[in-house]
């Protein structure tokens, strides 16, 4: 009976870690508006998803994000939505293969790679204060860089095409967006998982008592 409670309370707390990231991923909220560029949240709470309630939970959370994502570029495209969405792609199956992994495998990435590295810092009784900005900060590295190296990888010439510049500029525009967009996401997404997973933690800790 006391596992069945926990698994119930489980699958409770990703249901409501999901509707957090669907609220974020379809209203202004998923966006820090920073000096230069818009940095999105919507990864912070597969973030922390992962951290609260594992890998697993990480991954569904992440699909979730995914998802959303399909969805929005779907819905809404942009001139980079043949990444994204496989209802957008131009290039027949391979090109739905390609956008999939970009929306949603690289998503779940997030979730998975987050879940494991807090176990990791478990495993070794690091501090919570350092290890909880350090997954927040990897795991939104995770979704940069998979995403924009996908990109580039499986999308380069249409990436070209869609900025409007040579091929051999790609790997400079991909590098630049790292940089400028994907750096400061990280901090931020580290600054908000410190903040929010520390009271998330014992909260969950005196709920369990």
């Amino acid at each position: 009976m006391r596992e069945k409670t926990h698994d119930t309370r489980w699958m409770v707390c990703v249901a409501l870690m999901a509707a957090i990231v669907i609220v974020l991923a379809n209203t202004p909220l998923g966006m820090i508006q920073l000096p230069i560029i818009k940095a999105t949240t919507v990864h912070i709470p597969v973030i922390i998803g992962a951290i609260l309630l594992g890998p697993f939970a990480g991954g569904v959370l992440g699909a979730v994000f995914g998802i959303c994502s399909v969805i929005s570029n779907t819905m809404a495209p942009t001139l980079l939505s043949f990444a994204f969405s496989p209802f957008m792609s131009t290039t027949g199956f391979p090109g739905v293969a390609k956008a999939l992994w970009i929306s949603i495998g690289c998503r779940i990435l997030i979730g998975v790679a987050a879940g494991w590295l807090w176990r990791l810092c478990l495993h070794f009784h690091w501090n919570q204060t350092i290890c909880l900005p350090i997954v927040g900060f990897a795991g939104s590295m995770v979704n940069t860089i998979t995403v924009m190296g996908s990109i580039y990888l499986f999308f380069a010439r249409e990436y070209a095409q869609a900025q409007d510049v040579g091929l051999t500029a790609v790997w400079g525009l991909i590098m630049g967006t790292i940089t400028a967009s994907g750096i400061p996401e990280a901090v931020a997404s580290a600054v908000l998982v410190l903040a929010l997973g520390k009271v998330l933690l014992k909260f969950m800790k005196r709920s369990l008592i």
